[in-house]
């Protein structure tokens, strides 16, 4: 049940103790900065904007003079017309990233790993559009082409997020997957997409992590234990976070008009993820031990 009080409380906890130190690392150019004061804080900001994921609405602008504005006054009584709100959006994107890191969850020792593609228009627009020129590329999945980027996620058995990065759409899955995995421990299960006998023994040398990706089909199956087959088996956890990250958090849509509200809307929505009470999650006590 989304609690709009438990949010804010939450968000402002993070920003009371993290602009007290983002202030003293700023650099300061020694000329005259005008600083205008907002009607709203950074933590009533991110609560917005992250409550938008939260919600039913598709298109935040409905959401803001719907929702915020009718029914939200009272509880963010400094409301700004929804032109001033846009222009704030971008002051957010380093709290948010921070913040994002704040949310994660622990490493267990069983994770999943896998790349979803985000689109940033239709494929017969691709040469008409300016937007993200430079930034996002053409990519491939299992499915069709598209234009935009590629979202890597790794995940543990009770689908807490722990760790994630972002990429143009024309890189190779396993290109940041030492960097996804540098701070983990265990053991990591993919798809076909990660099948590296290279990537694999780097992984186990230098991070002491176990990596199993399932063959292609022309390849011989490789031995393994019971156990390992098994969780091989439970990848469809990180599907099932994939689509409820576009159809729920809503991370992905064709209405972006800069590239920095692009990636506030991602990050937003993968912490709107991160506060969902229930998650998809793996019941492992019908596992066998690991001996086996």
């Amino acid at each position: 049940m989304f609690s709009l009080e438990d949010l804010f409380c939450h968000v402002d906890d993070f920003c009371k103790a993290f602009e007290a130190q983002w202030h003293k690392k700023l650099l300061n150019h020694g000329g005259i900065k005008r600083i205008r004061a907002k009607s709203l804080c950074l933590s009533e900001i991110m609560t917005i904007l992250i409550a938008f994921h939260q919600n039913h609405y598709r298109n935040f602008k409905q959401f803001y003079l719907n929702c915020v504005k009718q029914h939200w006054c009272n509880a963010f009584p400094g409301l700004p017309s929804y032109q001033r709100f846009v222009e704030w959006i971008p002051s957010t994107i380093i709290p948010l990233c921070v913040y994002l890191k704040h949310c994660f969850g622990e490493c267990t020792g069983i994770s999943f790993i896998d790349a979803t593609s985000l689109k940033v228009c239709h494929n017969r627009w691709i040469s008409n559009h300016k937007v993200f020129d430079g930034l996002a590329a053409r990519g491939k999945t299992s499915v069709d082409w598209f234009f935009g980027f590629k979202l890597h996620i790794v995940v543990n058995e009770r689908g807490q997020i722990l760790n994630v990065t972002l990429t143009p759409g024309n890189v190779d899955d396993r290109l940041p997957v030492r960097d996804l995995l540098s701070e983990l421990f265990g053991k990591v299960f993919a798809d076909r997409g990660y099948v590296s006998k290279k990537l694999a023994s780097q992984l186990l040398e230098e991070f002491d992590i176990q990596f199993f990706a399932k063959p292609r089909r022309n390849m011989k199956n490789k031995r393994q234990r019971l156990h390992d087959k098994l969780l091989s088996r439970k990848r469809s956890i990180i599907e099932t976070i994939n689509d409820q990250l576009k159809n729920i958090s809503q991370i992905e849509h064709s209405r972006h008009r800069s590239p920095t509200n692009f990636f506030v809307n991602v990050l937003c929505g993968l912490i709107a993820y991160c506060h969902q009470p229930k998650k998809p999650n793996l019941r492992l006590d019908w596992l066998l031990p690991q001996s086996a």
